[in-house]
């Protein structure tokens, strides 16, 4: 692997390289380089030198390049496929989605050539107008995270060279290849030299200084809270602007009149999805007293049935990489510590050969926890999840919103009154009634609270990458009279 720096593949400045392993075996995967703050000022030169260009060739022309490589993807989807499969350890089944979500994302972008637009107002005076249109931020800057290391990429790349901006993309070094290979889709496809930069290493090394650069003109990053604190920190000094998916603790509550078979489904898939690993996986449970206990035993019989293990074959693959076993591993202890009833799960799996060395854990249910108790406020990030009952919708809420985070949240009932109260009382960016996620193209991804700022997806969503600029102008030919000059100063 190699740096993409003003349209070159080239080594680190120092030649420096770091280690990515396997999350299914443990084993090396391959090793990629670990940029030095002078590559990273390379890319940022050669993103603001081309910007202008890049701007002046025209939505149109940049659609067509987008959509381009939608195709290429297309045609050759299943290297990624089992690049996600072997760099990220998904399953079949979860690579070939992700890999749907990536083209859905390009197609739904490119589709954008003609729908930017802006307003002419009427000024003071009749011949006098404000235009009022959107233009780039100039250079941007797209951290992406690992857990869907794809779409992510997809999603910040392609509004954000749609709308005419330059990109340096910096991938998680949990999954640089992934990147790699959608990057070299894109330059396949047309993209001019400098507008896309692609850069890999330790974001303690170099993650300040991309995010201060002062030619930097807008931040977009999907990752933990504490990472998007720190970047708001040290994005302030050039003041650029931040778009920020960060951390989610989804309550998923299921209430007495719900179809418990569709809300089982739901759920399986809202928490075990990717291992887990997801912004919006669910990670609180509540159920309705009335059916908590028979939820909650068809949700055990579900669990005990998931086949855990080689991605290729299984239900659910690993976590990404060993601290997030051992922190998966530090919330069940500290569960159990408390007392809560393991209903199943709660260690790792019996797996042979390479694969007893992967990151894998079994799906893990707790019952009886209580609401202020870690696993119920901080984020697990992996196959394990607590429950409670509840009595009454006000206590339903009341727990619900008692969370520093606000992205996603899942509502099964029967009741359409229960659904419009809930819609107006849940406070969360996204509330999913009688269905599983994710998000869809069309819908604007975004939170509330510790989850972040702005958003992504939908025309909100490629609008975050645009500024709006005004532009006054008197078109009636008359000599100006402005009251605070003198006409005797114009002698």
């Amino acid at each position: 692997m190699k740096l993409l720096i003003n349209g070159e593949w080239v080594k680190s400045g120092n030649e420096n390289e770091l280690n990515k392993y396997n999350p299914s075996t443990g084993n090396l995967y391959g090793k990629f380089p670990a940029a030095t703050k002078d590559d990273v000022n390379s890319a940022i030169d050669a993103a603001e030198e081309s910007f202008e260009k890049w701007y002046s060739t025209g939505s149109v022309a940049r659609s067509k390049i987008i959509y381009k490589t939608k195709e290429l993807i297309e045609k050759s989807r299943s290297e990624l496929e089992k690049l996600l499969q072997d760099e990220n350890g998904k399953t079949t089944i979860e690579a070939r989605q992700e890999t749907d979500g990536v083209i859905d994302q390009l197609q739904y972008y490119a589709e954008f050539a003609r729908k930017i637009t802006g307003e002419i107002v009427e000024g003071d005076t009749p011949s006098r107008k404000i235009f009022q249109y959107k233009v780039p931020y100039g250079v941007v800057v797209a951290l992406t995270p690992w857990n869907f290391p794809a779409a992510m990429v997809a999603r910040k790349l392609a509004p954000a060279l749609m709308t005419g901006n330059s990109v340096i993309l910096k991938p998680s070094s949990d999954t640089p290849f992934t990147a790699e290979w959608i990057v070299r889709k894109f330059m396949e496809a047309g993209v001019p030299k400098g507008v896309l930069n692609f850069v890999t290493g330790k974001g303690s090394e170099i993650g300040d200084f991309i995010v201060e650069h002062r030619k930097v003109g807008l931040v977009t990053m999907t990752g933990s809270t504490s990472t998007g604190q720190r970047i708001m920190s040290k994005a302030s000094s050039n003041m650029a602007k931040l778009v920020l998916e960060l951390g989610g603790k989804a309550p998923f509550m299921v209430w007495k009149d719900a179809d418990l078979k569709n809300a089982l489904r739901a759920f399986i898939w809202a928490k075990f999805w990717n291992t887990g690993q997801s912004c919006i996986a669910a990670e609180r449970l509540y159920v309705h007293s009335d059916v908590y206990d028979k939820f909650l035993g068809m949700v055990s019989n579900a669990l005990s049935k998931i086949k855990v293990g080689d991605p290729r074959n299984s239900d659910m693959g690993p976590l990404i990489n060993k601290s997030a076993l051992e922190t998966t591993e530090k919330f069940v202890t500290d569960a159990k510590e408390k007392g809560y009833r393991l209903l199943t799960g709660g260690d790792k799996p019996p797996l042979q050969g390479d694969l007893s060395n992967g990151y894998f854990y079994r799906p893990t249910l707790f019952a009886g926890v209580d609401q202020k108790s870690e696993i119920f406020q901080e984020e697990v990030f992996g196959p394990v999840i607590g429950a409670m009952d509840f009595e009454n919708e006000e206590d339903l809420y009341r727990y619900a919103n008692d969370s520093k985070y606000g992205l996603a949240s899942y509502l099964f009932t029967s009741d359409p009154n229960i659904i419009y109260r809930a819609s107006e009382r849940i406070r969360f960016g996204e509330v999913y009634v009688n269905m599983p996620g994710p998000e869809s193209s069309q819908g604007y991804h975004t939170g509330f609270r510790l989850t972040g700022q702005a958003g992504e997806g939908s025309k909100f969503g490629i609008e975050e990458y645009l500024h709006l600029k005004n532009v006054y102008v008197d078109y009636s030919g008359n000599q100006l009279k402005i009251e605070t000059v003198r006409e005797d100063l114009l002698q």
